[in-house]
């Protein structure tokens, strides 16, 4: 297993949440919002695991990752089993209350539930391989595969350039074209993640901020995580 956590801003954005020096200080509500049981938040340990940072999104480019948390995939011949899609994750949290920032009860249970059926199908490919009703038949991976569209191109070209330019200290410049990114591909959250929290004071927070929540609201009846194809998977709000 690999985590790769995209984020420009490089290890300053990410260093207290991938390998954090205190698990116990993670707020229980946001535990709620990951779909973690009481069992799961017991266990809980920093990983052991390589734990990447795509500063330039190189990954997300080439696997089509446009939000967080997905996952792809891939057996030990280095064939895609199944394509990147959301880790377990859902819609329940959009029924966050945002004066208590807690979820109600059946949410967040929906939440462990989908969380269980992604981890408990991926234990099960690990076990089985080739056998496990989980693992995708390589037409059916094609099938689920989306080449990149014109705008997708320009949008990655658009990242690219910001990327460029926020290395050699342009910020105003750089959110520029990553605002042009987001604009031509407005379904990449991680676009829009890093063109909100680049600026100095919001390197390493979570994004969690006005900007993201009028987005999400936006979305109307609209999914923020597509839909999961897997069996025995609850529905994602």
């Amino acid at each position: 297993m690999i985590a790769v956590a995209l984020d420009t801003a490089g290890g300053a954005a990410v260093r207290e949440w991938i390998r954090p020096s205190d698990l116990a200080s993670r707020p229980k509500e946001m535990m709620e919002l990951m779909g973690w049981g009481p069992e799961l938040v017991a266990r809980a340990a920093a990983p052991t695991f390589p734990c990447l940072i795509d500063e330039r999104h190189l990954l997300a480019e080439l696997y089509d990752l446009v939000n967080v948390p997905m996952a792809v995939w891939i057996d030990e011949r280095g064939r895609i089993v199944r394509p990147a899609e959301p880790a377990g994750a859902g819609d329940s949290f959009r029924k966050l209350d945002m004066a208590t920032f807690t979820v109600p009860p059946e949410a967040a249970e929906l939440g462990r539930k989908r969380r269980g059926v992604y981890v408990d199908a991926l234990r099960d490919w690990v076990e089985k391989g080739d056998r496990s009703e989980h693992a995708l038949a390589p037409e059916e991976v094609r099938r689920r595969v989306r080449g990149p569209s014109g705008e997708h191109a320009r949008a990655a070209a658009e990242y690219r350039l910001g990327v460029f330019l926020y290395r050699a200290g342009r910020l105003e410049a750089a959110k520029r074209h990553l605002a042009e990114a987001v604009r031509l591909r407005p379904e990449s959250w991680n676009y829009r993640r890093n063109h909100w929290m680049l600026d100095p004071g919001a390197v390493g927070e979570l994004n969690a901020g006005p900007e993201f929540w009028q987005a999400v609201q936006a979305l109307g009846e609209r999914d923020y995580y597509a839909p999961i194809d897997m069996a025995g998977m609850p529905p994602a709000k």
